[in-house]
């Protein structure tokens, strides 16, 4: 049976999002009027991300024959609240077409379905023929989970949305951000094109979380703070080390025998990223970090090859 409608409807999307007294700020029309297959959304918080592509993916579901729409995110819970999201508006619109609906799934009269799975790498494969993927919360999820849905895509060349707040400069989302080209649209909504968030809040937030926090959350910057135990580490980060600092770093490249001042730890892990810092104390008992690795996936062979010696 042919589709319907075209691969989405712009206009009904909009009229959609009014009649649920949802009028489209400037970006999400931008959003709902492009056709890239592959779109990234670097959006703060509250600043409606989850809102319109909720609604483009009911369009989807309500207007086109045998649609699978699939929601990922960092945790079956919330992944369950998007969808959760879209029966709230099906109700207030007083849509009859849905035959199904539970906490993990709806259906469409005309076979369409939109399903919320668990963000678990050994547990979603077997879906196929996926028209419309959604990634909530991406900078959060799992590398090894992204690459097990991409495969999804493959017959209905469907499309990807991955929608996130940052969550520092590691994992897919911030790799396809930073290097991924032209393989992916790119959105970013920081707060300040925001019409619903007030100045005054932002500056109450700002003073609450301190400004590496608050650039990460309403900013759209890639900070690297989250997980560390110092909250105020990325104060510490210098642009250069000082001339004593680097005496020592060089004499390293040539020492031959373990101990010194030179110490490192190891986070060991497999699916969670195995990590490891290094650096070097200095007359004033300053310990000074100059390298890191941080990778998953990879046996200990791998990781021995990326360690420096003579280090604690």
């Amino acid at each position: 049976m042919p589709r319907s409608t075209p691969l989405h409807d712009p206009e009904l999307i909009c009229k959609l999002m009014q009649k649920l007294d949802l009028e489209p700020d400037p970006w999400q029309r931008e959003l709902i009027y492009s056709d890239h297959p592959q779109i990234l959304l670097n959006c703060c918080r509250q600043s409606g991300k989850s809102t319109v592509v909720a609604t483009m993916a009911l369009v989807e579901a309500m207007t086109r024959w045998w649609t699978n729409v699939v929601l990922i995110s960092r945790s079956h819970r919330q992944s369950r609240e998007l969808l959760k999201m879209m029966a709230r508006y099906c109700k207030y619109l007083g849509y009859d077409g849905i035959v199904r609906s539970n906490a993990q799934e709806m259906e469409f009269r005309d076979e369409s379905r939109i399903l919320s799975l668990p963000c678990r790498e050994d547990t979603i494969r077997g879906y196929a023929k996926v028209d419309l993927l959604i990634i909530d919360e991406a900078a959060r999820v799992p590398d090894d989970l992204y690459r097990a849905v991409r495969p999804m895509l493959a017959v209905s060349k469907g499309r990807i949305i991955c929608l996130s707040t940052p969550n520092g400069k590691r994992g897919f989302f911030w790799e396809a951000w930073a290097k991924g080209g032209d393989d992916w649209a790119r959105f970013e909504v920081p707060a300040s094109l925001c019409p619903r968030i007030p100045p005054e809040f932002l500056e109450g937030e700002r003073r609450a979380l301190g400004e590496p926090w608050f650039r990460q959350e309403f900013c759209c910057s890639f900070e690297m703070i989250e997980g560390l135990v110092y909250p105020d580490f990325v104060k510490c980060v210098v642009t250069a080390l000082p001339p004593h600092v680097q005496h020592l770093v060089a004499q390293a490249k040539t020492r031959t025998e373990c101990g010194g001042n030179w110490y490192g730890g190891i986070d060991f892990g497999f699916r969670n990223p195995f990590a490891a810092v290094w650096g070097v104390v200095d007359r004033d008992n300053i310990l000074w970090l100059v390298g890191e690795h941080y990778v998953r996936q990879q046996p200990p062979s791998y990781h021995a090859k990326h360690l420096p010696r003579c280090v604690y």
